[in-house]
């Protein structure tokens, strides 16, 4: 499921890209670059967190270190998407 949901979101990208260029305007504009960077950072550091309580976790249950370094890296894509979405929505206040 949240494979599919990364693939959505990706083709949702690509879709919109591509309707910005037949309309003639730019593919990234300021905004949408400052709201990139803006989720990107943040999610940055989310994504430490999120290691060190998979670090906290592994020390306490058995886990298999591939899944581990999967699950690490799967939720942080799926930081980045939801903070991405989230400021599309929300928008910049100090931007």
């Amino acid at each position: 499921m949240i494979i599919f949901l990364l693939v959505a979101m990706g083709l949702y990208v690509a879709f919109s890209r591509l309707r910005r260029v037949y309309r003639g305007e730019p593919v990234e504009d300021e905004l949408s670059k400052k709201i990139l960077q803006k989720a990107s950072s943040l999610s940055f550091y989310i994504s430490l967190y999120l290691w060190v309580a998979m670090i906290y976790i592994k020390d306490r249950v058995t886990v298999d270190t591939e899944v581990l370094l999967g699950s690490g890296i799967l939720g942080m894509a799926i930081i980045w998407v939801i903070l991405v979405i989230y400021f599309k929505v929300r928008g910049l206040k100090d931007a």
